[in-house]
C-alpha cells in the first residue's frame, strides 16, 4: 500500500461535490429521532446544545484538513501507515473499516425498522434487506463518481419533503419553548453529545480527499455542508419543541416523522407513506458512500478486489438482519455505532495531528542531516 493515492484525471471530483458528500451522509435516519434525544437532555436550550455541537464539529475538521495537507494526496490509511508502520497502521486502519461496517449496518436496520413500524408491519427483514443491498450493491458497482451523482440528484430533489413541514410550523405553541437558559452547561454537553450519531458522516473526507481535484476549496465546501445540516437538524428539533408537549416529545421515537402525520389530502389520507418511500431517497447516499468507504478501506488495506468484498460483505450484511428484529435490539446496535464513532470520529483526529506533525519533523530533520 503506497501513502499517497495516485488517482487517474477521469476520476477526480470538483471540491463542489463534497457539499452533497457530507451532507448525504449526515442527514439519514438520525435525524428522524435526534429532537427526543437532544430534548430529553437539554430541554428548551437544545438549540444551543446543536450550536455547540456543530461548532465543535467545525473544529474536527479544520484538525482533519490539517493533518491531510501534510501529505501530497493521501488518505486515512496512507497516514496510517506513514506515521505507525505496517502493522500497527493496518491495526488502525482495520478499526476504520469496523466502523463503516457498523454504521452502515446501523442505518440498514433503522430504515427497515421504519417501514415496518409506518408502512408494512408485516414485511419480512430478508425482503427489505434484500432490496436495499440490491441497490447498494448496484450503486456501488458504478464507482465513487457514480455515488456522488447518486448524492448529488437525490440530495436536490429530496428537499420538497421540507415544504410538507409548513402545516405543522403553523401550529406550534410558542410556550413551548420556554423557559430559555435553564439548562446546565454539563445538560447543553450532553445534548450535543446526544446529536453525535445524526452528525457523523463527515469522517468520509478522510477517504476522499485524494479524489478532489481542486483541494483548496474542499474547507469551504466542508463548513457549509455541516452548517446546512446543523440547520436541517435545528430547524426539526425547534419544530418538534414548539408543536408537542414535553411529555409528548419524550415519548415519540420517530418525532420528526410523526409530524408528517399531521397532514393529509384527499387523494392521500396517509402522507407519511410518501415520506418514508421519500426517505430512501435521504438514506441511499449514506448506504453507497458507507459500502464503498469499506470495500474501499479493505482494498487500500488488505489489497482484496473490491468487487469480492463487496458481494460478500453485502450477503454477510443480508444474514445480519435476521437477529435484529426488536426496537431494543436495533437501539443497541445504533448505540454501539454512536459510542464507536463518538471516540473515532470526534476525538481520534485530534489524537493523530500530534503524530503525523511529529512524523514530518522527523522527517525533516533526517533530510536536513544526509544533505
Amino acid at each position: 500500500m503506497e501513502i499517497n493515492v495516485n488517482v487517474k484525471s477521469n476520476l477526480r471530483i470538483q471540491a463542489f461535490y463534497l457539499f452533497f458528500i457530507i451532507v448525504s451522509m449526515q442527514i439519514g435516519v438520525g435525524i428522524l429521532g435526534v429532537p427526543r434525544l437532544i430534548f430529553s437532555e437539554a430541554k428548551q436550550d437544545s438549540w444551543i446544545s446543536i450550536l455547540m455541537a456543530t461548532v465543535y464539529i467545525i473544529i474536527v475538521l479544520f484538525v482533519m484538513l490539517l493533518t491531510l495537507k501534510q501529505y501530497d494526496n493521501a488518505d486515512i490509511h496512507g497516514i496510517h501507515l506513514d506515521v505507525f508502520g505496517k502493522w500497527l497502521g493496518k491495526l488502525f486502519s482495520t478499526v476504520y473499516i469496523l466502523y463503516f461496517a457498523i454504521a452502515l449496518y446501523s442505518v440498514l436496520i433503522t430504515y427497515i425498522e421504519i417501514v415496518k413500524v409506518f408502512v408494512f408491519p408485516e414485511v419480512s427483514n430478508f425482503v427489505m434487506g434484500l432490496i436495499l443491498i440490491c441497490l447498494t450493491i448496484y450503486g456501488v458497482l458504478g464507482g465513487l463518481r457514480v455515488i456522488i451523482g447518486v448524492s448529488f440528484v437525490f440530495g436536490v430533489l429530496a428537499n420538497w419533503i421540507l415544504f410538507l413541514l409548513i402545516h405543522p410550523a403553523l401550529q406550534i405553541d410558542l410556550a413551548h419553548y420556554l423557559p430559555l437558559f435553564q439548562a446546565s452547561f454539563v445538560d447543553l454537553l450532553k445534548g450535543a453529545m446526544a446529536s453525535s450519531y445524526t452528525f457523523m458522516g463527515f469522517e468520509i473526507l478522510f477517504l476522499v480527499y485524494p479524489f478532489i481535484h481542486n483541494k483548496n476549496k474542499v474547507s469551504i465546501s466542508s463548513i457549509l455542508a455541516v452548517t446546512w445540516s446543523s440547520l436541517l437538524v435545528l430547524a426539526a428539533t425547534m419544530l418538534a419543541i414548539g408543536f408537542f408537549a414535553a411529555a409528548q416529545l419524550e415519548r415519540r421515537e420517530w418525532a420528526v416523522l410523526v409530524l408528517f402525520k399531521t397532514q393529509s389530502f384527499p387523494f392521500v389520507e396517509r402522507f407519511d407513506y410518501i415520506v418514508v418511500a421519500e426517505l430512501m431517497m435521504v438514506v441511499a447516499p449514506s448506504l453507497l458512500f458507507l459500502m464503498w468507504g469499506l470495500t474501499y478501506s479493505i482494498k487500500r488495506v488488505y489489497k482484496v478486489q473490491q468487487k469480492t468484498t463487496l458481494y460478500i460483505t453485502s450477503a454477510l450484511f443480508l444474514i445480519g438482519t435476521f437477529f435484529f428484529e426488536k426496537h431494543f435490539e436495533t437501539q443497541q446496535v445504533i448505540n454501539f455505532a454512536n459510542q464507536f464513532g463518538l471516540w473515532l470520529i470526534y476525538v481520534y483526529p485530534f489524537v493523530l495531528l500530534p503524530f503525523v506533525l511529529l512524523k514530518k519533523r522527523l522527517n525533516k530533520r533526517k533530510g536536513a542531516r544526509s544533505s
